[in-house]
């Protein structure tokens, strides 16, 4: 089951793939994956720490426009998932850092190939949304 692109290339009927197949209580994983990092702040966090474990001041300063709050209860779901784990150093006042998991690792091949596809799309997407407020 294959659809065209306009390139009249075949892809994929999302619907089709095994990340759209139902569990046994109705689930969708990847509904379950874009609830958790389908928010702006998680998705910041992940690429903030692709690189090496990083305190969580110099996170809070990496990550422009992100709270305190905001970003504890982002790592804290991120730990809670297996995508991020959470280390601390017996210091005054005590040093915390984080890190990516290798699954929070992995993530990062489909999250790469939907910015590739992102920079590949963005001026005809921004022509299609002027063209549609232009007729509005």
């Amino acid at each position: 089951m294959n659809a065209r692109t306009d390139a009249g290339e075949s892809a994929p009927l999302l619907h089709a793939t095994p990340g759209f197949e139902r569990d046994e209580n109705g689930n969708c994983p990847m509904r379950e994956v874009l609830d958790r990092i389908g928010d702006t702040w998680s998705l910041l966090v992940i690429i903030n720490l692709q690189e090496r474990p990083v305190r969580f001041n110099a996170l809070r300063r990496a990550i422009e426009g992100i709270s305190q709050r905001m970003l504890t209860v982002t790592l804290r779901s991120l730990e809670r998932d297996g995508l991020v784990s959470r280390t601390v150093r017996p210091t005054t006042p005590p040093e915390v850092e984080y890190a990516l998991t290798e699954l929070g690792r992995s993530i990062a091949v489909p999250i790469s190939a939907l910015g590739v596809w992102a920079a590949q799309n963005r001026d005809r997407l921004r022509a299609a949304r002027e063209a549609f407020d232009a007729s509005a």
